[in-house]
């Protein structure tokens, strides 16, 4: 058995909180520092779903990536989806830990997973750095594939590695796939910048129209592989980091496989 707070220590020796971004809500959500743990669950979403597991499977933690809250409550409407799923929390004695935007930056997360499931080698920062409490993070990630693939190749490779049912892929040109960049989630404001550090390819989720456009005019491959796709590997990888550092305490681990991608390809 385990406080939470030794949960949120682990978490905050690899991503500290100071790596978020400013307008983000990591860190504990729902529950107590004090909260007594003996299994946890981690995930992508604290969905309906995902409280309804960890009901079933007797877990008093999830660790999530994307935070349950984001901003301010001014009431709580047990008549509305939010609501309900906190009240329904409360009621099983569940807290709630978001690693979001400074687990995106930290290294070993999220871009870092992404990056080397696609087969980058050589994988550096990509981004403005952010340092805190002696770690080093950035939003996105730059490497090489270890042979030029050509951009559908490229694709289909990435579709491969990921949990989705499909890509979208801007071809910007004959050029090969090579140097590549990529922001999981919603990245694509930083099309451009992939553009100017020499990227062939940029990889993200969320792609806009106008977005797919700019890509184009600017002579990079887009591939769009999902919100879902590029950042529910976390989930497995949180799983065994956290199992690794609570070794020998009393305490099981287990990672959502059960969650799917909103869309679906017909």
């Amino acid at each position: 058995m385990v406080k939470c707070r030794q949960v949120l220590n682990i978490l905050e020796q690899w991503a500290p909180r100071k790596l978020a971004e400013d307008w983000d809500n990591p860190g504990l959500l729902v529950g107590s520092p004090r909260q007594e743990i003996t299994k946890i669950m981690t995930c992508l979403d604290v969905s309906d779903e995902a409280v309804a597991r960890a009901e079933a499977m007797g877990v008093q933690l999830i660790v999530a990536h994307h935070p349950l809250i984001f901003r301010g409550i001014r009431k709580i409407r047990t008549d509305l989806a939010d609501g309900a799923r906190l009240q329904r929390l409360l009621r099983a004695d569940i807290a709630v830990i978001a690693a979001h935007t400074n687990l995106d930056s930290a290294p070993g997360g999220v871009n870092d997973v992404l990056a080397r499931a696609i087969g980058l080698q050589d994988i550096g920062g990509f981004g403005e750095e952010h340092e805190a409490s002696g770690v080093t993070g950035t939003l996105g990630r730059i490497g090489y594939m270890a042979e030029p693939l050509t951009a559908r190749e490229f694709a289909q490779q990435v579709k491969g590695a990921l949990p989705c049912n499909a890509v979208r892929l801007v071809e910007a040109g004959e050029h090969a796939v090579h140097k590549v960049a990529l922001c999981s989630g919603s990245g694509a404001e930083f099309i451009g910048k992939a553009a100017l550090m020499g990227a062939d390819a940029y990889v993200t989720g969320d792609v806009k129209y106008h977005e797919a456009q700019q890509a184009r005019d600017l002579g990079i491959h887009l591939l769009d592989a999902g919100h879902f796709g590029t950042e529910f590997p976390i989930a497995a990888v949180l799983r065994d980091r956290l199992a690794e550092a609570l070794a020998g305490q009393d305490v099981e681990v287990v990672a959502d496989d059960f969650s799917r991608d909103f869309f679906q390809y017909v």
